[in-house]
This record gives C-alpha cells, structure tokens and sequence, in this order.
C-alpha cells in the first residue's frame, strides 16, 4: 500500500474515533487495527494527523474509547516485547503504536482526571483468555514501560543479534542476557557493536516514549517538597526493569562516545547524514530524567576506596531505590571516568571548535543536557568529582563553561544556562585542587568577546564574570553572589593573576562601593565584603606572585579609603540615594580600560524577539547554597558550625527569583521571591538608616589592605620622586622584590563556601531540566500547547 494511501485510511481511522458517540468494544479488532496494522506513518506524520483539538474532544466526550486506544496500543507493545518482533510487520506495529502513544500522553497528562488512568488495571481485558486472576494484572504504566525496557534489547529490531542462522532459531527475548546487548563500549563493555542506522531510529523511537512516559513531571506545579517522586521513574528505575543496568549503561556510553565530528574529518558531516545524533540527545535526556533525585533529602552514596572487578562499586550502603542514581553514584574505575570526563569534555567544546573552521563540524546543540549530566555525575559521585579535579582536565570543562556563559549573558532566553554553568563552577570551586588547577597558563585561543590578555586560567575566569557582571542582563543580578563566591574560593590558591584581571577586580569594588549602589539594596554590601575576602586572601596567602594586583590597589587607593570613611548619618545616606537618579546604569563599561576583544568573536546577542523560553523557580541564596568550611594549616577543610561564624549582617533574605524583578540599579523595591518576603520588606519599602549602615560598616574587613598601603605607598612614591617615574614596568619591578613579612595582621583562615545540596536547587533543576526538554523537541513538538504547570512558557 502507498504511503497517501496508508496516511488516508490512518486518517479515516481518527475521524470515526472522534464521530463515535457509542462505545467501541475492545474486542474490535478490525477497528482498533486501523490505527497500527497497515500504516506506515512517520511520527511526524501522526501529530499531523491526530489533532490536539480532536485528542481533547475524544477525551471529554466519548473517554472510554479513549481508554481503549491507549490499553490496545500498549497491548501490542507488550505483545511485540513477548514474541521478539521477527516480522517486519510486528516491528511496524510497534513502531506505529509508540508513535501513537507519544502523541496522546501528553493529554492524558494535563487532565487531573485522567492521570490516574494508567496506574489502574484494567478490569477483565480478557489477559490470556480471562483464565488469569485480575489480581494479577499490572497496572498499565508497568506493563508499558516493562515492554519498552524489553523492546530495547530486541534483537534484530533495537540491537544486532548474536545468532547467525535462520529465524526459527531466533533467540527467545526472555532469556537473552541484555547485558551483553549494550549498544555501545564504554562504561562496564568493552565491545562496541557495528553501527546501525535502522537500530538508531527505533531506539530513538521507543526512548522518546519513555520520555514522553516520565513528561508527567511537567504537569504538576512546581513545590517545594521535592520528594514527590515521578512515579513512572521511579517504576521503571527499580529492581522490576530487569534491563536497568544495561540501559542505563547504554545510555552512558552511547552519549560519551559519540563524535560529532564525522571520524575526524572536516566537513564529512555534509556527507553523510548522521544517524546517532538524535539518538545521542534522546539518550541524553532520558538519562537526565531518570537522574532526577533530590540528593538533600537522603544520604548520598560516597563510597569508599575498594575496588572490585565489576564497574559497579559493590560496597555498602546500597544508596537510592533509583538503580540508576545508585550505578552512577557507584561507577569508580578509573578508565571509566576517563571515558566519561573525555567524552563530556569532547562533546561540550564542540561550539567551541565551530569558531576555527565553520561549519567543518556538526554543531551539536545538547550542551545544557551535558550540563545537567555533569552536575548529576558531580553530585552524585564524589570520587568522580575528586578524579575531573586531580589533573588539569577539568580546564577542558571549564573554558567551554566559560565560553556558553560570556555567549549567553546577554540573551533573556538562556538565564537558565547561566545558572546551571554558574552551579557547575560553584561546586567546583569549593575543591582546593580547582583554583591550584586555574594557575595553568590559558594558550588555548577560542575566540570570545572579552579584553585580549595573556595568562592563566584564573585571569579567563576573572575576565568573563566581569564581563557577566558589567554587561550581562538584569536577570543576572541573582548570580553575582555566586560569581563572586567563587572568585573567593579560588583566590587563596591564585599565584599571578595578569594586569588585566588586577584592574577587573578593582573596577568591580569601584562599582560596588559607590554610595548609591550600597544604599539601594539591603544585600548590595555583601558583593563589597567578597571582594575584599579575595583582595586579602590573595595579599596574606599569595602576595609574592601578584604584583600586578597590589599595583593595582595602590592605583585605586582612594576606592579603600572612601570605603573605611563611608559616612553613615541620613542626610549623606539621602545624598547618597540621590545620585543613582543621575546614573541610572549600576556599572559602566567606561573607565573598565576594556582592550579590543579577542579576534573572530562575536559580541554577545540578545535573544531574538519573539524567543520562547520557559520560566524558573527561584534559586537559594548564596547563604543556603553553601556552608562554610575553614582550611587548616594542612589542607584539610572542616565544616563551621553557623553559630560560630559572623553572619553577613542584615543580609540572610531570600536571592532574587530568576524571573523577579529587573535589575537597573532603580531598586525600588526588593527582589520578589515566589514564597515568602522578608521582614525587611514586607513594608513593601525597604529604606537604610544610620545603624544598618553602621552595623555591617564596622565589620570591613580593610585592615590587611590598609596596612599593605601604609607601608607600599610611601615607599612607591619616593621611587617616583627620586626617579622621576612614570613607568609601571619600574614600579613593578619594586614590588616583585618587596615583602610584607612580618608586617601584615596575622592571616585569617581560609574561608570556603562549598555548595551543599537542597531541596531548592533539586526543585529548580527539575523545572529548567524539563524547560529544555520541552524547547527542544520541536520535532515533532510533543508537548506543544498542552496545558504545562511545571513552569510557564514566555516570549522574550
């Protein structure tokens, strides 16, 4: 039969199953069979011909052959999935009937009413003749999801077949051992099975349903008690999918090994249309999916040091029901996070490599579902995180992170992909081993809009977050705290940070300590705070390589001296508030001394107008996003009960919703947060007075800088006289040979704020997980104008 003619009858079958007022019996085969037996339509070509309109209508008005369809379309999975789908005909059927289901979940979702509907049985369906017990039946969510993981290792329909003879010795599917089907080497398999493209398409055929399965999560609002788990997950995640540890090793493996490059040769993408692509994304985003768990709510599972011979740690504690969170959080070998670690980094600097030779690469555009595989791997397993930390690899992670950032920080749409990068870092930089890490030398030229400079890693690093900072958007102004946490965790380990970064950092300070700026906001002061923590980290810890820093505070004296002589009475506090009216923008790019940008980049854009994207949850502030830890003299860090720090004073308020209130130094009112307002402002008006100014004044930290300066200047200013200099190089010269011994305050300790898990971030990792899912699958578009709770789709 033609493919119009298979499309007509197709689209016949619909129309009767809308008109039908009348219940159609399920015994009904010739009619049921319409809908999968002979057609060959193309999913594409099933959300063409069953409109949304006419899913609805079906639903509302007629729900029992609703029902029906859905039971007899999973009924021919489970039938595919028990007889191994040798004919053509059986893997057509199968096909159709995921195609078709793909296309109506989504509106069993969105109805309350109806999302029961699977996790009952239903009654008398006649399961083998009626002899069976309906006890027995399954509800029909398990029996899906049970002969999809089955249709998964299908051989000759999903995988290749071990057997070569003829098909009455074909292999029975209930006693192969899928584990020696996994699709590809990698993780726990060594053999990396022969390509093929017909395996890719139906793989990625039945993964989109089970994505579509676990789409339930978007339909549900978003809460604050992560707990509540998805319930189709949590089935197919437990010890009843007996394919749970070669799929999910399947899913690893096939996302770290793919090379979007063509095999290393430029422009063979053009060739060759490329077949794992779209399953490698599926693969990707049903892997983070099945990894949504809220870390905070249980003990995570760190392992000790054994080994043993499986590429699964077999030590207790036997860590989450999820098989999928515990075979990751239990993954050690070292290969095996080399495999993983190479091929994340390989796949994430993949936009990174378009910039040397356009288009001689297929551009993969997947890399905010690396992001969250990264950080679930991270999170998950800390001896993952401990093995991307102990060689210089982790700067593979960390430039392409950089990159997307300084890309996207003008782009409304991709505030998420700010967040999770900013996350990544911030777990990161709460390791010791990261900012030794950051003073390798940064060769590595990928052309991006910020200052040319020479130097390290740190000094990238430093750059971009001014350049977020000073340019990005106002939704960013939540991240600031985060950004400049994490330039603190680094800077005790920082030995040369280049002019460039030196002026950065000062021109931040000088933008933060403007009267208006700290009068305007009741938290605006701790971003000062932070950045004096990295001046005297970096002063009492490191002050013999960073001459270009202390230069740079002799430059910028005054910004130190106003600082310590801040004046606190209310009519400078008014005077103060009055000047933002005359500087609207909180920070200029002026006197930033910004260089021409780097050669081959691009300035970061806006969204296009009209961009969809979906909203966010509010993320925590910095203060429940981390706890701080002190380093001791040896290295080790130990946690500091809160009681015995001081407090940021006046500042514990909630952090700004990632879709609150722009940002434009006019802050008239604070940030709103979705759940609760401070007291501060449940006037609705937030004004500073004398001892709030006074109270978080006192606490300064300028003595070390005030020192440095008492004894540096005087002596730089006599070089100046003498020598009648107006050179840096000699002044420079001077301070690398200087010391401070014995003449500084006695060191601090080392303060590290490391991310601790919580339910705030599990929450918004679900919703801007879910957000990406949705945006990008447009083709066909699954979820498309159903009724989403999840989070709200917004034009820019």
């Amino acid at each position: 039969m033609g493919g119009a003619d298979s499309k007509l009858n197709f689209r016949k079958a619909v129309i009767q199953l809308t008109t039908k007022t009348q219940p159609v019996e399920a015994t009904d085969d010739a009619f049921w069979d319409q809908f999968w037996a002979d057609t060959a339509t193309s999913v594409q070509d099933v959300f063409a011909l069953v409109p949304a309109a006419e899913i609805r209508a079906v639903r509302e008005e007629s729900p029992s052959n609703l029902a029906t369809l859905c039971y007899k379309a999973v009924e021919k999975l489970v039938q595919g999935a028990e007889s191994g789908c040798h004919t053509e005909k059986e893997r057509q059927i199968v096909l159709n009937c995921s195609r078709l289901l793909t296309r109506i979940l989504p509106y069993i979702f969105e109805d309350p009413d109806w999302r029961g509907f699977f996790w009952s049985t239903v009654p008398g369906a006649g399961r083998g003749g009626g002899d069976e017990d309906d006890e027995n039946a399954r509800p029909l969510a398990e029996s899906l999801l049970l002969a999809v993981a089955d249709l998964l290792f299908c051989p000759d329909f999903t995988v290749q077949s071990h057997r070569r003879s003829t098909v009455d010795t074909a292999e029975d599917i209930h006693s192969i051992d899928s584990c020696e089907y996994i699709w590809e080497a990698g993780v726990g398999f060594a053999h990396s099975p022969q390509p093929n493209y017909i395996h890719d398409l139906n793989r990625t055929e039945l993964l989109k349903l089970l994505l579509t399965c676990f789409s339930e999560a978007m339909y549900l609002p978003p809460s604050s008690d992560s707990s509540n788990t998805n319930p189709w997950v949590q089935f197919f995640c437990s010890t009843e999918n007996r394919h749970a540890l070669p799929l999910f090793t399947s899913l690893l493996n096939v996302v770290c090994a793919y090379d979007p490059v063509g095999y290393g040769i430029p422009y063979n993408h053009l060739l060759f249309s490329d077949y794992r692509e779209p399953l490698v994304e599926e693969a990707a985003q049903v892997l983070i999916v099945t990894l949504d768990y809220d870390s905070s709510t249980s003990s995570s599972p760190t392992v000790d040091g054994t080994t043993t011979g499986t590429a699964m740690d077999d030590v207790d504690p036997p860590g989450p029901d999820n098989l999928f969170v515990n075979y990751l959080s239990r993954i050690h070998r070292e290969e095996d996070f080399q495999f993983i670690l190479k091929g994340v980094a390989r796949l994430l600097s993949n936009p990174l490599v378009q910039t040397y030779l356009p288009n001689s690469a297929k551009k993969i555009q997947f890399h905010q579902e690396l992001l969250v595989l990264f950080w679930k791997l991270c999170d998950f397993n800390k001896k993952f995180l401990f093995f991307v930390l102990k060689s210089s690899d982790v700067l593979d992670i960390l430039v392409p992170i950089l990159y997307f950032l300084n890309d996207a920080r003008a782009d409304q749409s991709r505030v998420g992909l700010m967040h999770i990068g900013v996350f990544i870092l911030l777990l990161l930089s709460g390791e010791r081993n990261f900012g030794v890490r950051l003073n390798k030398p940064y060769s590595v030229r990928v052309p991006m809009d910020i200052p040319v400079f020479t130097g390290t890693h740190a000094d990238l690093l430093i750059i971009v977050f001014h350049k977020i900072i000073t340019s990005g958007h106002q939704r960013l102004q939540p991240l600031f705290d985060c950004l400049l946490t994490i330039i603190v965790n680094v800077s005790p380990y920082l030995k040369s940070l280049s002019m460039v970064a030196a002026n950065k950092l000062l021109h931040l300070l000088e933008a933060f300590s403007t009267t208006w700026f700290l009068f305007s906001a009741v938290q605006n002061h701790h971003l000062v705070f932070f950045l004096l923590e990295v001046f005297n980290n970096i002063i009492q810890y490191q002050f013999d390589g960073n001459s270009n820093l202390v230069y740079a505070v002799i430059r910028k004296r005054n910004v130190f001296h106003q600082l310590a002589n801040l004046p606190t009475d209310s009519q400078s506090i008014q005077k103060g508030l009055q000047r933002k009216k005359k500087s609207p923008e909180p920070i200029s790019r002026t006197n930033s001394q910004d260089g021409a940008s780097m050669e081959g980049s691009r300035p970061a854009a806006p969204a296009e107008p009209g961009t969809l994207k979906t909203s966010l949850v509010a993320t925590p502030g910095i203060d429940k996003l981390t706890e701080k830890s002190q380093v001791s003299e040896d290295g080790t860090m130990r946690s500091l009960e809160p009681e015995s720090l001081q407090p940021l004073p006046e500042g514990n308020l909630p952090s700004a919703a990632s879709d609150g209130e722009p940002w434009s130094g006019e802050v008239s009112h604070p940030p709103r947060d979705r759940r609760r307002l401070s007291s501060a402002s449940s006037s609705g008006q937030w004004t500073p007075t004398p001892d709030w100014v006074m109270s978080w004044k006192s606490k300064l930290p300028l003595q070390t800088i005030m020192r440095l300066l008492q004894v540096l200047v005087p002596q730089v200013e006599k070089i100046c006289i003498d020598k009648g200099l107006t050179d840096e190089s000699e002044i420079l010269k001077f301070l690398q040979h200087g010391t401070l011994v014995g003449l500084l305050p006695v060191p601090h300790p080392i303060l590290i704020r490391k991310y601790q898990a919580n339910s705030g971030t599990a929450m918004w990792f679900r919703t801007y997980m879910w957000g990406v899912i949705y945006l990008r699958n447009v083709d066909p578009p699954i979820w498309y104008d159903t009724d989403v709770k999840l989070f709200e789709i917004q034009r820019v």
